[in-house]
């Protein structure tokens, strides 16, 4: 008997990476994840370019809206994931955190879509190899 594992993907607004992980875990686990997204400090809105970032690559997150973090849903996933160096989460008993420290293209000189684009592709690979790392059976 196997349990689903869960995990909560975390920045501060909870309208850009956090969005874009939770999504694209999904996408990328065909259900074999239970995925949540939240935000230290959640902000009014999805990042537009996220969102497009992600649709030109098959991902729809547009129905997704920022979160706060549900203290109840912190000890109960299984691990949290916070993307970028903003993002801190105080340990929580029992609950694995790791740190995505993601690409910032705009430190050099790379902005809008293009930014964007290079964002999605590294949270993509980080998301293929926590699924990897997971050991999940085939779905």
């Amino acid at each position: 008997m196997t349990t689903t594992p869960s995990v909560l993907f975390v920045c501060v607004k909870n309208g850009g990476k956090s969005q874009m992980a939770a999504g694209l875990m999904r996408a990328a686990a065909h259900g074999r994840v239970e995925v949540h997204s939240a935000g230290t400090a959640p902000g009014g809105s999805l990042n537009a370019l996220s969102v497009q970032s992600l649709l030109e690559a098959g991902v729809d997150i547009r129905e997704e809206s920022p979160k706060p973090i549900d203290p109840q849903l912190l000890r109960s996933v299984d691990l949290i994931v916070t993307l970028g160096r903003e993002a801190h989460i105080e340990p929580v008993g029992g609950v694995r955190i790791i740190n995505w420290d993601t690409d910032e293209p705009s430190e050099r000189g790379i902005d809008g879509i293009e930014r964007m684009r290079l964002v999605r592709d590294d949270i993509a690979a980080r998301v293929q190899q926590l699924l990897t790392e997971l050991d999940l059976p085939n779905g």
